[in-house]
């Protein structure tokens, strides 16, 4: 069943959407060579809790952290662990936050330090994509319209579209009706009407689509290992302009003019 969301509702999402974007400020600040992603996960889960919101993510099935963190070839669902932050290393960290009984979501991926120009080229090019993707988030447009948008745009630079893990309905669930692909046809799948709220995050491959799970039932990496990026909003889709609910204001006013910055 797909909810729509009545105005009141949104506004409690967007409560829950401050407290995320400012929680991934505050990992942000924490991105640098020789920090462990552990600590990246307690800085999340202590300023979310310090805001009286709760992880999403932590115990969602049995996910044992705040954050989903994935380094390099790994595409999403990565454990925080005792390792240390390397130059060159990218880092994608994906987080949900529930305050007021509702959830959002949100994903940024960052270069740590110098990264070489054709990773670059992938981050900017996926976090692009997402805005490609909602700006098909309109009454009377359907699904696929958003997912066809997303891959007819990376397709042209060769990247792979990872078609196992898609977007989202959000609301008083983390994962809500209706899946939303970052691949299909214009013109086809459920139709948007106004107070859908969903989460489009494209999950895009610098080399081929195929990705495979690692033997901890949540790790996704690429087949051919080469790095992947992720970028996500929770999205409100309107008449004529989609809302986007989650915010990279916070991320960005603390990675500007820094190695962190992914600009487009």
């Amino acid at each position: 069943m797909i909810f729509l969301k009545s105005e009141e509702e949104v506004l409690l999402i967007k409560e829950s959407a401050q407290v995320l974007g400012k929680a991934h400020a505050e990992v942000a600040k924490w991105i640098k060579p020789g920090v462990t992603t552990k600590q990246l996960d307690k800085v999340a889960e202590e300023f979310i809790k310090d805001h009286k919101g709760l992880p999403s993510f932590k115990g969602y099935n049995g996910f044992p952290a705040a954050l989903c963190i994935s380094l390099n070839d790994i595409v999403v669902h990565g454990f925080p662990s005792q390792y240390q932050l390397r130059e060159g290393d990218i880092i994608s960290i994906d987080c949900g936050v529930k305050l007021n009984g509702f959830h959002s979501d949100s994903a940024y991926t960052y270069p740590v330090g110098n990264i070489s120009p054709e990773v670059m080229n992938l981050l900017k090019r996926t976090k692009q994509s997402l805005y490609l993707g909602i700006e098909q988030a309109t009454e009377g447009k359907r699904v696929g319209d958003i997912g066809y948008a997303i891959q007819s745009y990376v397709e042209r630079f060769g990247y792979g579209v990872v078609r196992e893990l898609v977007g989202h309905g959000v609301g008083r669930n983390l994962h809500e009706s209706p899946e939303v692909p970052n691949y299909g046809k214009r013109g086809q799948g459920p139709k948007l009407r106004e107070g859908i709220v969903i989460a489009i995050e494209p999950m895009i491959t610098l080399g081929k689509r195929a990705v495979v799970q690692e033997k901890d039932g949540w790790t996704i990496r690429t087949t051919d290992r080469k790095p992947a990026a992720h970028f996500e909003h929770t999205v409100l889709v309107r008449k004529g302009k989609a809302e986007i609910l989650t915010t990279f204001k916070y991320i960005e006013e603390v990675t500007e003019n820094t190695t962190l910055m992914v600009s487009v």
